[in-house]
């Protein structure tokens, strides 16, 4: 539970930061049902294939899945039905632009809660190649040896 400045992380996906190059990011709000709310806040949510599409003036994410809230009463809705997303037209119409060239898309990155609000981290990432991932990994393991090398030197 991460809670800082009134921002509560409830689900992150780590696999966009391995697969893509992050060149933008975006806070958009998410349009949805009281028990789907409730739902998240319990940390019952995935973004595993989650994506982002800008179609007809309006930003919709897709394939997200919001486990059905137990004690909901009403019908439940689809768990991984398409929400709309929250933006202004300005941040709409350069998300499309963005996502019209080759190569890139738009992912989503985190969802949290803002002063009680469910927002949603979307970027515009560039897809890495499978030698892009293999260096980064090569970084990730060089920095933890550092660490581990650091943390052993200032021992005394």
């Amino acid at each position: 539970m991460n809670k800082k400045e009134g921002v509560l992380v409830v689900c992150t996906n780590r696999k966009a930061y391995h697969d893509y190059f992050i060149l933008e990011t975006f806070e958009a709000g998410i349009s949805l049902l009281g028990a789907e709310v409730k739902s998240i806040r319990q940390k019952e949510v995935s973004l595993d294939g989650a994506f982002v599409r800008a179609e007809n003036g309006h930003a919709v994410l897709h394939n997200m899945y919001v486990k059905p809230y137990k004690f909901n009463s009403l019908s439940e809705p689809d768990p991984t039905r398409a929400r709309d997303l929250l933006l202004n037209k300005r941040e709409i119409r350069k998300l499309h632009a963005g996502a019209e060239i080759k190569g890139q898309t738009l992912v989503p990155l985190e969802i949290y809660f803002k002063n009680g609000w469910a927002k949603i981290k979307l970027a515009l990432a560039k897809g890495k190649h499978l030698y892009d991932k293999r260096e980064s990994l090569k970084k990730k393991d060089l920095n933890r040896e550092m660490e581990k090398g650091f943390k052993n030197a200032i021992r005394f």
